[in-house]
């Protein structure tokens, strides 16, 4: 059977957000067969809440992702959430929350992944649709560059370059098939250069941030207590951030994307520049052979990472 899946129960997630430093409660419910995601804010009027969690929702925002509805109410850091939804393979879901900003947790998505397994997953009799990407589409910013091209299956292909030594150049491609995603990046956490957290704070910004929910590098050393979860985590983690925008699309992307130096905004940019070309893209119903290579589909708790002591 070809199904969509949402969660069997609630998850609750509990708090700061990483820019605002408030407090937040973020709940994700299961929700009905092609309702995709949707964010509620249940601390505005009920006319106003509903938030599609879509492409040509976000606006445009250099430090996360955020998606707005016509009556101007936002949600902003929704990528770590999006890519553990997409990483699990849950495509329906309400998440109510409390506020304007999704709790940071540790930086990562594995909380959110270990909240959802928690919940569990129940299947849906209704087809997945799948965006298949038919030809090479491409976005530039200075250096910068986000690209979809045709491929069987979802692929990531990252590059990143900094001048601190501790992060330096790191590349890595990887499949995105069953659950590659929990296993290989969902415990990769934000990052940022000491002389950033810095200038954030100075504008009101990164005010739930801590060292031991962001890595932070200055020069040749990591600040954050306990180091690195991963030699090469911070190109983990801008993964980690692609898959989350890029399920923003809608449905699953069976396509390779390829981003260098690239961020929130540039894969938006991406996604709406394939939807504005009818030839470079179609919505196929995912067959039995690809369901099952689909990410996230058929996880289970072995696939999580091992937490630090």
């Amino acid at each position: 059977m070809h199904v969509q899946n949402t969660l069997k129960t609630i998850a609750v997630f509990q708090g700061l957000g990483l820019h605002s430093g408030m407090p937040v409660r973020m709940t994700v419910k299961p929700a009905p067969v092609n309702h995709g995601v949707v964010f509620v804010r249940s601390d505005v009027d009920a006319r106003d809440a509903a938030i599609p969690a879509n492409w040509d929702h976000v606006v445009p925002s250099r430090l996360c992702t955020l998606v707005a509805n016509a009556a101007n109410v936002s949600v902003s850091t929704i990528e770590h959430a999006m890519a553990a939804l997409a990483g699990c393979a849950i495509h329906n879901a309400l998440i109510e929350i409390d506020g304007p900003e999704v709790p940071i947790l540790d930086g990562s998505a594995l909380s959110f992944v270990e909240g959802f397994l928690a919940a569990g997953i129940e299947a849906q009799d209704a087809p997945i649709l799948a965006i298949r990407v038919l030809r090479t589409v491409e976005v530039r910013d200075g250096d910068a560059v986000a690209r979809l091209e045709p491929a069987e299956l979802l692929e990531i292909d990252f590059q990143i370059d900094f001048d601190e030594a501790a992060i330096g150049r790191q590349t890595k491609r990887l499949n995105l098939a069953n659950g590659a995603f929990v296993r290989e990046l969902s415990d990769s956490r934000t990052f940022c250069r000491q002389i950033d957290v810095d200038a954030m704070r100075a504008n009101g910004l990164a005010l739930g941030g801590t060292l031991e929910n962001a890595v932070v590098f200055q020069g040749d050393r990591v600040l954050s207590p306990g180091g690195l979860r991963h030699s090469d985590e911070p190109v983990r983690h801008k993964m980690l951030d692609a898959l989350g925008d890029l399920f923003l699309a809608g449905a699953p992307i069976l396509g390779r994307y390829t981003g260098i130096r690239a961020g929130h905004a540039l894969t938006n940019r991406l996604l709406r520049a394939l939807f504005s070309q009818s030839d470079a893209w179609e919505r196929v119903e995912v067959g039995a052979q690809t369901l099952g290579k689909l990410p996230g589909v058929g996880v289970i708790a072995a696939d999580l990472p091992v937490r630090a002591a």
